[in-house]
């Protein structure tokens, strides 16, 4: 089985949905394809809800969102605050995921992205925060920085997030089994696992 994992660091549900689909990478055997996406372009383009919804908030809305934030995570075993930089702009964060993946560290770069900012509060989007985050996983800081500037990482990005609105995605994260099959939202991970536990 192979599972598409369309993600941006930006959002915490999209950290809680990380976290878990590590753990069931150890439990269960599939490819997952990490394919990173700027979340901001979405909306944006097909999903601006999510502006009017910051605009013009219910409040009650609002005070049960950051209670279920919590309680989720809480389940998963990760920290999650509220950044003083909020949105962030993800972008370099988001191209790096591609020069990490080139040396088989994609993972704990991403992990590392998304604890950064959502577990220790620091801006992701500042060279100094990522400076850390390549020292602590051991990416190579002048080859990264030079590849996330480069005209094929910021295609790569680009294209993944208009692939994601072409297949019908709005969000992060989303995810397809088997390229067709398509769950948005960290509780649909769920279902997810139901489907990893019939396959042969």
């Amino acid at each position: 089985m192979q599972i598409e994992y369309f993600f941006d660091c930006s959002s915490p549900w999209t950290y809680l949905s990380f976290a878990r689909i590590c753990k069931l990478l150890a439990r269960y055997q599939f490819e997952l394809k990490l394919r990173p996406i700027l979340v901001g372009g979405i909306f944006n383009t097909i999903n601006p809800s999510v502006y009017d919804a910051r605009d013009h908030p219910v409040q009650a809305k609002e005070n049960y969102y950051d209670k279920d934030l919590a309680d989720w995570a809480e389940y998963e075993g990760i920290k999650v605050g509220s950044p003083p930089v909020f949105p962030v702009n993800s972008v370099k964060a988001m191209r790096g995921c591609f020069a990490a993946e080139q040396v088989g560290l994609a993972l704990p770069y991403i992990e590392a992205c998304f604890r950064r900012y959502w577990g220790e509060l620091e801006d992701i989007s500042d060279d100094r925060v990522l400076r850390l985050i390549l020292e602590e996983v051991g990416l190579d800081d002048a080859g990264f920085f030079e590849a996330i500037g480069s005209a094929e990482y910021k295609d790569k990005l680009r294209q993944n997030t208009e692939e994601l609105m072409s297949r019908g995605g709005f969000g992060s994260p989303t995810f397809f089994i088997n390229g067709a099959d398509m769950y948005f939202g960290n509780d649909r991970l769920m279902l997810i696992e139901l489907k990893l536990q019939e396959q042969p």
